[in-house]
């Protein structure tokens, strides 16, 4: 499915709002209907003591990734909160970039429910090419709720 550019702006306009995501260095990287992709770049303030990325960057970079995921197949109207998630670290995140991706796997009226995955890749992002090989560092399932923003 091609970029819908009115989809991407909605979420553009949203994730430049989100402080955090500034904070951490994340950049939207891509936008589809039911997929959203966050990169997040290796950086020495995120990382914890053993020089890992920290696991709470991964979780709100990935966090965000699948309430994008849900934003792009929430009503017109609607925002959407984290309602709850579960997230398996499975390996340090050690590597040069991190791509953070959210997919609606189930999205209703209320209620949107997301995986996610984030891949570590060891070449910074400028000279990553598609066959760039990347690992698992961390899965989620994330609940998302549609909320009605009031006008003005």
């Amino acid at each position: 499915m091609s970029p819908d550019p009115v989809l991407h702006q909605r979420i553009a306009d949203s994730f430049s709002a989100q402080s955090l995501m500034t904070t951490l260095g994340a950049r939207l990287q891509s936008v589809r209907e039911g997929e959203v992709r966050i990169v997040l770049p290796w950086a020495a303030h995120l990382s914890q003591q053993q020089g890992f990325v920290h696991a709470g960057a991964i979780s709100s970079v990935l966090d965000s990734a699948c309430g994008y995921a849900a934003l792009t197949r929430a009503p017109a109207g609607c925002e959407v909160v984290t309602a709850e998630f579960k997230i398996n670290l499975v390996r340090p995140a050690i590597g040069a970039h991190f791509v953070a991706i959210g997919r609606v796997q189930h999205a209703g009226q209320r209620l949107t429910v997301c995986s996610g995955e984030v891949l570590a890749c060891a070449v910074a992002l400028d000279e990553a090419t598609a066959q760039s090989p990347m690992k698992v560092v961390a899965l989620m399932q994330a609940t998302v709720v549609h909320v009605t923003v009031p006008p003005g």
